[in-house]
């Protein structure tokens, strides 16, 4: 398993609870990618408005969250911030109201619980609120998980069940062969049956042996700031055009995220962190009494279609992609774990792989 971000994480723990031997390998950390500049965010409705097939394979995705972290908790005792308490969509113009009203019918008719609110009722919802809300749309399936506090505890489950963690140690190519293959790092070689790469924006800096198409991965820079909360708290993840805003249970409040295209830089910047704070303000006017804790960049894993790489290598049977999430690693962990899980140990495919398989970018 090469990657110990959450996708890697929850792959290990579901193959390690199968009684699979796992060695899950990375430079850094378990979550200290990507995920630890995550909200943990989990609004499929929200975030994959503009594609079906996103939308199906997200709304999949949530309905696993609530046994996965029932489960999760059991096997190793630790407890996981984890919130249904919904999102509320504000807009400020007559051209966003629309938007949501046009967004309510469609999820209505699909049979999914939503509340249509006029202005006066969304600031009777969150107080904070600016004045200038005409509206908003209330969606109580949503809710938000602690990205961080999630990866961790998978990786620890899976240590549970036998999986050894192998840090700072660099991918540099896999070996396929007919019956196994050779992980090569900068610390050294491995040997495993089958290879997942799961390295999020850095899965194409991994060669592997024979597949000279290019994996269609980029980095997608993410700022979050966090805030120290003063008074009542946010009762549910906020969003705006321009920023959401979640609230954890120890005060702090989480505003995200920038999407920008600075290749591998992680810094976080002067630009991101004012953008981030002025949207914060312009939907909760309140933030401006906040305390600054801190602000994070991750890099998230992008895709030419904004779909997930999840599926066998169509030139090595022992190489498996689980990568290209975006904006919704945390969101689809648990689904993409049990498809790989399904496949390697049970040699089912379900059929929502073929929408993510390798093929549709070259003979990967």
């Amino acid at each position: 398993m090469v990657g110990a971000g959450v996708i890697g994480c929850a792959i290990a723990f579901e193959l390690a609870r199968r009684d699979v031997s796992v060695q899950l390998v990375d430079e850094r950390a378990a979550g200290q990618g990507a995920t630890q500049a995550s909200a943990g965010i989990l609004a499929p409705y929200i975030e994959a408005a503009h594609s079906e097939q996103l939308f199906e394979l997200t709304a999949r995705g949530l309905t696993l969250f609530d046994e996965f972290t029932s489960r999760l908790a059991a096997d190793n005792g630790i407890s996981v911030l984890y919130r249904r308490t919904g999102t509320l969509q504000v807009a400020t113009d007559e051209q966003a109201l629309l938007q949501l009203r046009n967004q309510a019918a469609r999820l209505d008719a699909q049979g999914i619980v939503v509340g249509l609110l006029d202005g006066k009722a969304v600031r009777a919802e969150e107080p904070y609120v600016t004045e200038d809300a005409l509206g908003g749309l209330v969606i109580p399936a949503h809710g938000f998980v602690a990205a961080g506090e999630l990866t961790r505890a998978l990786a620890a489950a899976a240590r549970r069940h036998g999986a050894q963690v192998v840090e700072g140690r660099r991918v540099r190519r896999v070996l396929p062969a007919k019956n196994d293959a050779i992980v090569e790092t900068d610390r050294g070689s491995l040997s495993a049956a089958v290879v997942v790469l799961a390295a999020g924006s850095w899965s194409p800096h991994v060669e592997v042996r024979g597949v000279t198409a290019s994996l269609p991965v980029h980095p997608v820079r993410g700022q979050l700031l966090r805030l120290a909360w003063r008074g009542p708290a946010v009762r549910r993840v906020t969003w705006s055009d321009r920023c959401y805003l979640v609230p954890w249970d120890d005060g702090t409040l989480l505003v995200g995220a920038t999407v920008e295209d600075a290749g591998f830089d992680e810094r976080t910047t002067v630009a991101g962190v004012r953008d981030l704070l002025d949207a914060a303000a312009e939907l909760m006017p309140h933030a401006w009494t906040c305390g600054f804790v801190d602000a994070r960049a991750g890099l998230r894993p992008a895709t030419p279609d904004e779909m997930p790489i999840v599926g066998r290598s169509s030139v090595h049977a022992n190489v498996v992609y689980a990568t290209g999430h975006y904006r919704n690693g945390i969101l689809l962990a648990p689904l993409t774990a049990q498809l790989v899980a399904d496949l390697l140990v049970d040699d089912h495919a379900d059929p929502l792989l073929s929408s993510l398989a390798p093929g549709r970018f070259g003979v990967l």
